[in-house]
């Protein structure tokens, strides 16, 4: 049942989540409102809330899905959905059915990847799933970088100082396996777009996985 799903959406950009909410707002359903809830966290840094999943259950978590929120540092952030106003003596959200790394793990340092992806494992419940969708070895883009932009093995910058990583199966196999997860499909989507403006073929690689926490 589509109306019974929450979403909770983080990113280390307000003016993303702003952007993210504008769109859900655009699509002028209450329920869809209701059940979207982005909030401010660089999880590869501080790792997830604890009121998304707690250690122990009687934690501090969220009183209701709109009550006061903060971000990483405590400060009160207006505009998003507010969640991290905590009481004591109360269940957390009891963890997530599934984690979605869309485009997302390529972005953050390879010393950082580990920490990230160990994360992930800890807010997803038994038997939860981890998808994974990410830019791949020879990948157009990666093609382009000019020599000076590149900052590590297979990992370069970008103008806006943002960071680039290019992954084989092996290594996205290694560093989510090592985490804990076992491998449910792993494989290189190819694909050619089209630019409709310009004509312009070009060609994409990306890997694509699906990563299960064990029962």
């Amino acid at each position: 049942d589509k109306e019974s799903i929450a979403v909770y959406a983080c990113d280390c950009s307000l003016e993303a989540l702003k952007r993210a909410e504008e769109v859900i707002y655009a699509t002028d359903l209450a329920s869809a409102k209701q059940r979207f809830h982005p909030f401010p966290c660089d999880f590869s840094v501080t790792g997830f809330p604890k009121w998304l999943a707690c250690d122990h259950c009687g934690a501090c978590v969220p009183q209701s899905h709109d009550i006061g929120h903060s971000d990483d540092k405590g400060n009160r952030v207006s505009g998003l959905s507010n969640l991290s106003s905590v009481k004591e003596c109360k269940c957390c959200l009891g963890g997530m059915n599934f984690v979605t790394l869309i485009f997302t793990l390529s972005a953050v340092p390879v010393e950082r990847m580990p920490a990230a992806v160990a994360a992930c494992f800890s807010v997803l419940k038994p038997g939860g799933l981890l998808l994974f969708r990410d830019y791949g070895l020879y990948d157009m883009t990666m093609l382009r970088f000019e020599p000076e932009k590149k900052v590590g093995f297979r990992e370069y910058m970008r103008s806006d100082g943002t960071r680039s990583y290019f992954f084989s199966l092996d290594a996205v196999r290694d560093l989510i396996v090592q985490a804990g997860f076992t491998e449910i499909e792993l494989d290189y989507c190819c694909i050619r777009s089209v630019n409709r403006r310009t004509g312009k073929s070009m060609r994409r690689v990306w890997v694509h996985g699906k990563f299960q926490k064990s029962f």
